[in-house]
């Protein structure tokens, strides 16, 4: 079995190889949260297929995350990488050339679950090609910087191009642009990326995936499609399924761990105080992540009129926002702890609160419309670099490992869960499909729960230690 190559040419070659899979999982959640309106024109869909596009992906992706990185362990981390992106970019196609809207959110599901497949494996690699903690970090630093810039270069793109036709729709351009990146970075990855050795004894816990992955369903999906329905009686049934399901998969990750059968999710690590905070502190942020984009998004291109292009630019104000202060906050956190992530928490609050205060019928874009986004960007910057470090402080260094794995499944669902319930929210008050002073109502209201979210999460934080460990 040939080893990895640690020389310093060839690894930060590789580093650059495995971000790729960082780079196209983040820019298609970005990149599709600005062309929502024009993926909805086009394909004639309803509100609740418009959140589905977003959570589909992100249910697929939250629950085959971590047996994404077993099956590297399995399987060799090369062979699983590269089936992923491969699978990955196909989907991507599937996705530009779907004629339903049944069929996007059925690939952008299997899409999640093949990002799923290859992410893991690109943070395995970085592991494994810098085993000294200095060369770690800042590997880690261009990963994230990779992360960082793929949202902003999303949202922009996400804007631009569903106004510009070729051939077919804008819109469906916005995946299949995957295609060539994808295939390059899997030649690449074939070429240069060396086969890991495979662990033999590595375990999948096949009953744990399909329980997690049936419930995040019952979950998310009734959420979404029963509001435009009524909530007729299988969306209430499949509620109440998904509150069942969740104490089967946890007695039977239970009975798993007692007889070390490796779980898909152990669960010692809810017995430190910090790690359940901290994933308190997940659910309320992250449910305001996304359902961030899809309010603005549909407000400002469907009830304010702006043209899918000027979305996307004002969007980048964000993402710039996000990254100038990703660099910085996390040298300050070190520095001051906790306090600059409740900072950047209510920072985001105040800049909601403007949102509502600014984004009215007469709205004309300025230099302060971007500036209440690039402060808005600035308060995510200085909080999600640092939240898992917060909160995995004082779980034990045996237990790390096994954490991020649940930490960041519960994240992502969050994301979805926020698309439902406040995404729900705002579609479920609108007066009227063309009604400015509807679509200001609906988008205050959801815009005050997601400040309500916001105010909890700095709450949690305050219960988190006071500094991250350096």
């Amino acid at each position: 079995m040939i080893s990895i190559d640690k020389t310093e040419s060839n690894r930060w070659l590789q580093l650059w190889i495995v971000s790729s899979a960082a780079f196209l999982s983040v820019i298609d959640i970005f990149i599709v949260n600005v062309a929502l309106p024009s993926i909805q024109g086009g394909l004639h869909s309803t509100d609740g297929d418009l959140q589905l596009v977003i959570a589909a992906y992100l249910t697929g992706y939250a629950a085959f995350l971590i047996t994404g990185g077993r099956l590297g362990d399995y399987l060799g981390k090369k062979r699983v990488f590269v089936a992923g992106m491969l699978l990955f970019t196909l989907l991507s196609c599937c996705c530009g050339l779907a004629q339903t809207a049944g069929q996007l959110n059925a690939f952008r599901f299997l899409q999640g679950v093949s990002a799923a497949l290859m992410v893991p494996q690109s943070i395995a690699y970085i592991h494994l090609l810098f085993p000294l903690h200095e060369a770690r970090i800042k590997a880690l630093g261009v990963y994230g910087s990779i992360a960082g810039t793929a949202s902003v270069i999303g949202q922009l793109l996400g804007g631009i191009i569903p106004d510009m036709h070729f051939l077919m729709d804008g819109w469906r351009w916005i995946f299949l642009i995957n295609l060539p990146v994808g295939l390059i970075a899997a030649w690449l990855a074939v070429k240069y990326l060396h086969e890991t050795p495979r662990v033999g004894e590595s375990r999948f816990d096949r009953s744990g995936v399909v329980l997690l992955t049936v419930m995040l369903v019952c979950l998310i999906y009734p959420l979404i499609r029963g509001r435009e329905l009524g909530w007729p009686v299988w969306a209430v049934a499949m509620l109440v399924g998904s509150l069942v399901l969740l104490v089967v998969f946890i007695l039977d990750q239970r009975r798993k761990g007692l007889l070390q059968q490796a779980p898909l999710i152990d669960l010692q690590l809810f017995g430190f105080r910090d790690f359940n905070v901290g994933l308190g502190a997940v659910l309320f942020y992250f449910m305001v992540q996304d359902s961030y984009f899809l309010i603005n998004a549909v407000l400002l291109q469907n009830g304010l009129g702006f043209s899918s292009s000027l979305t996307g630019l004002l969007f980048a104000a964000q993402g710039i926002g996000y990254v100038v202060a990703a660099v910085s906050s996390i040298r300050l956190v070190k520095a001051y702890g906790r306090k600059v992530l409740i900072a950047g928490v209510l920072l985001m609050a105040v800049c909601l609160y403007g949102h509502i205060r600014l984004f009215r019928g007469d709205v004309h874009v300025s230099a302060g419309t971007c500036l209440l986004l690039f402060l808005y960007g600035m308060g995510c910057g200085s909080v999600l670099p640092s939240l898992l470090t917060l909160s995995m402080r004082s779980i034990p260094p045996a237990f790390a490992g096994a954490a991020s794995g649940p930490y960041t499944t519960f994240q992502q669902t969050a994301v979805a869960l926020g698309v439902g319930v406040s995404g729900g929210i705002f579609f479920g008050l609108l007066k009227g499909p063309s009604q400015a002073a509807g679509y200001e109502h609906a988008y205050a209201v959801a815009t005050w729960v997601n400040i309500g979210f916001l105010l909890v999460t700095a709450g949690l934080l305050y219960l988190l230690p006071e500094k991250a460990e350096g």
